[in-house]
């Protein structure tokens, strides 16, 4: 059986223009691009991973995995986003000064190359709010999975396919998608966030989000709606004494339960 119309598009859209760099955090998303890169560019293709506080140490090693594992050519450089007192400030359009660090950061690499720069942004996320998309596009970065026309479902689908280990592996926002708006971003509420997540998942809940406010005084602690149950009833002190012990003074159970994007109803946007 040949392969599937989605990964036959997304193939073409790599493949088109020449040398690619590719934005690689290690997620489902950039994982499919920089690993169909890598098939069909070779040497071509780099994936570059952007390290800041803002990336946590686990998917930084997860992402110098992924490469390894399929023959990825892949460096790291380092961006300066919590210089920017824009990013720092932590409004609505955080992730525009974001990826402004990230090209500054990436394009004397591509011009070096004579590279295209892509990113992993997929369908899906068109709908959603990514100033830091617009900012992208304006500076020339590509798309392939928007120009394969394919979604969230059909990343995980076609990662499978190849055979993937990140196809089922649960979406990573960077740290400072944690930080409520208008919080500053500091490199110390970041590291608490990251030891708080790390904690939780220890204990056995692999997804998770810890976000926080009061300048990060509170940590919310959002879990997947089927799993409330048990961590009110059976998990409470493990989570509070887990998260409180990250640094923050108090922890707070989000009884809606675990949702991307749950920090934009901040900015007056419909809960997800």
């Amino acid at each position: 059986m040949g392969e599937s119309a989605q990964l036959t598009a997304l193939r073409a859209a790599v493949r088109g223009g020449g040398p690619l760099l590719v934005a690689f955090s290690g997620g489902v998303d950039s994982a499919l691009v920089a690993a169909v890169a890598a098939q069909e560019l070779g040497a071509a293709a780099v994936a570059v991973t952007a390290v800041s506080a803002s990336l946590p140490a686990a998917e930084r090693t997860a992402a110098r995995a992924f490469a390894r594992a399929h023959a990825i050519r892949h460096v790291e450089v380092c961006t300066d986003e919590l210089e920017r007192p824009g990013y720092v400030a932590n409004g609505g359009d955080r992730c525009a000064h974001c990826k402004d660090a990230l090209l500054d950061a990436l394009v004397p690499l591509a011009e070096l190359a004579g590279a295209r720069i892509a990113l992993g942004t997929n369908l899906d996320d068109l709908g959603d709010h990514r100033p830091g998309q617009r900012v992208a596009a304006a500076r020339g970065a590509v798309a392939p999975l928007v120009q394969a026309r394919l979604g969230k479902a059909d990343v995980r689908a076609v990662s499978a396919e190849l055979g993937l280990a990140t196809a089922g592996k649960p979406a990573a926002a960077c740290l400072s998608s944690r930080v409520a708006y208008g919080d500053p971003v500091t490199a110390e509420v970041l590291a608490r966030i990251e030891a708080a997540e790390a904690a939780v998942h220890a204990l056995g809940f692999p997804v998770c989000r810890v976000r926080a406010h009061g300048v990060g005084t509170l940590a919310r602690l959002e879990l997947p709606a089927e799993r409330l149950d048990e961590a009110v009833s059976s998990r409470r002190a493990e989570l509070d004494a887990a998260v409180r012990g990250a640094g923050f003074a108090f922890c707070a159970l989000d009884l809606q339960g675990f949702a991307s994007g749950r920090m934009n109803v901040l900015l007056g946007m419909p809960a997800p």
